[in-house]
């Protein structure tokens, strides 16, 4: 789904104009930006959550050779339960 076609569902749902669905997509994701470092939650949907990877070592594929990989923060999405049960199904 493009961004045009989000805003276009959210403006028929909420019955609101697309101005305004485009300038509550934008709050959103505003928002998620700002508040990621924190761990930002869209009930129902996931969460944004901050890690901290430590530094290991890994192999450099060309030439088999090992490398130092420095640790790093890496920004995760984590699929909320209730989301994955209404994709996947629910397990037997």
């Amino acid at each position: 789904m493009t961004k045009s076609q989000l805003i276009n569902y959210i403006s028929e749902e909420a019955e609101v104009p697309r101005k305004t669905a485009t300038k509550m997509l934008e709050a959103l994701g505003a928002c998620a930006y700002r508040e990621a470092k924190k761990g930002f939650t869209l009930p129902g949907l996931g969460k944004l959550v901050l890690v901290n990877r430590k530094a290991r070592i890994g192999r450099n594929p060309a030439t088999g050779e090992s490398i130092k990989i420095p640790a790093k923060k890496v920004l995760k999405f984590r699929i909320a339960k209730a989301a994955k049960d209404a994709i996947l199904g629910l397990k037997k």
